[in-house]
């Protein structure tokens, strides 16, 4: 079954499109409707809520549907462009929208944008499959490499390349050997998890040190010197556990 979610400004169309949506075709579930963009976006990104589908109107009052996008952080789930207006189209292929439906909605071109659906539905079921291995396999692989689920594709990372990892709210920095960087759409706190205890710990509200690659602990002004040069500061109530792991 996908779960769907109905985001427009306007209730009719909603109502509209969850009618056709719910009498006829047994493979989609509205589970959220939404004629707020701002409570649409606070509803998705939150990660414990499953949804499959969003179908998403362009022209709302407070800000387009392209800009909706720009500002979702969990975006693991299809697009579908709703709009009254054909010269969207192209613009919505660029953001990568499964398809676009003109206003008012065609029942027959309702039925192939869900038959596009079922069919991405059952990849995302085998990419999650693939994905479990992928994490079990490094699971059990002493912990030398972690897999990072971000921006709908796997990272695969050896810890002995990561140096420390900086908070940025919704978004983590992961600072990797040879001066490279790499932004993913988890919280420290998530990324944390995914790391072994051994070689990792949480110095600072917004830090997280490799233990191998510390230089320094300067003492008198709180921080530590990492490789190649980079200064962490440590947090005071944590200090004595920083001590008690070198």
């Amino acid at each position: 079954m996908i779960k769907a979610v109905i985001v427009d400004d306007e209730a009719k169309a909603i109502q509209s499109l969850s009618w056709e949506l719910n009498h006829f075709n047994q493979d989609i579930e509205v589970i959220k409707t939404f004629t707020s963009p701002e409570k649409a976006i606070s509803f998705l990104n939150k990660t414990s809520h499953v949804t499959d589908c969003l179908f998403l109107d362009i022209q709302m009052p407070t800000m387009d549907g392209f800009q909706f996008l720009e500002k979702l952080t969990n975006k693991d789930f299809a697009v579908v462009i709703t709009t009254a207006y054909d010269e969207y189209a192209i613009k919505a292929i660029k953001h990568e929208a499964v398809d676009y439906l003109l206003k008012p909605v065609d029942s027959d071109d309702l039925s192939s944008t869900i038959k596009k659906l079922k069919n991405l539905n059952t990849k995302n079921i085998n990419y999650d499959k693939l994905e479990e291995l992928f994490y079990k396999f490094n699971a059990e692989s002493n912990k030398q490499k972690i897999t990072i689920n971000t921006d709908g594709k796997l990272i695969f990372l050896h810890t002995d390349d990561i140096i420390f990892i900086e908070s940025d709210g919704n978004y983590s920095t992961i600072f990797l050997n040879d001066n490279q960087k790499l932004v993913v759409t988890k919280k420290l706190k998530e990324v944390h998890r995914l790391l072994p205890e051994k070689l990792f710990f949480r110095i600072h509200n917004s830090f997280i040190i490799n233990l191998n690659k510390v230089k320094e602990f300067i003492k008198t002004d709180g921080y530590v010197v990492m490789h190649p040069n980079h200064k962490i500061p440590v947090a005071r109530q944590r200090k004595l556990d920083f001590l008690d792991r070198l």
